[in-house]
């Protein structure tokens, strides 16, 4: 399908129909649920931006606090929450720092 709007670095999401849109559009997404208040998320963020460089994957984020409707959607209840999304349909969600290796294998079996 088509790449990210910004390849190789992550796509900042702007609304609930934009997520829908990228999702859609992409064949792996891994969506970075965060909030700038967050000292995890701060620790989460140079390996969301490594895989984002290093990966197929499209990855986006999204703030929590700006976009706090479609956060309530997601059932997003900590952050950070990552979600994975293979064909449009969400296929993993894991919440909290992640190991980025762990991160790169999920992406990898979506991929294959």
């Amino acid at each position: 399908m088509s790449t990210p709007e910004s390849t190789g670095s992550p796509v900042h999401v702007e609304s609930a129909e934009h997520l829908d849109e990228l999702v859609s559009d992409n064949d792996v997404v891994l969506v970075d649920y965060y909030a700038d208040w967050c000292g995890p998320c701060k620790m989460l963020e140079p390996t969301v931006e490594e895989i984002a460089e290093e990966t197929d994957a499209a990855v986006l984020k999204v703030d929590i606090d700006e976009l706090q409707e479609l956060a309530q959607e997601q059932g997003i209840r900590s952050v950070p929450t990552l979600q994975f999304y293979h064909n449009g349909d969400q296929a993993k969600q894991v919440i909290g720092v992640q190991d980025k290796d762990d991160l790169v294998e999920i992406i990898d079996q979506l991929s294959n």
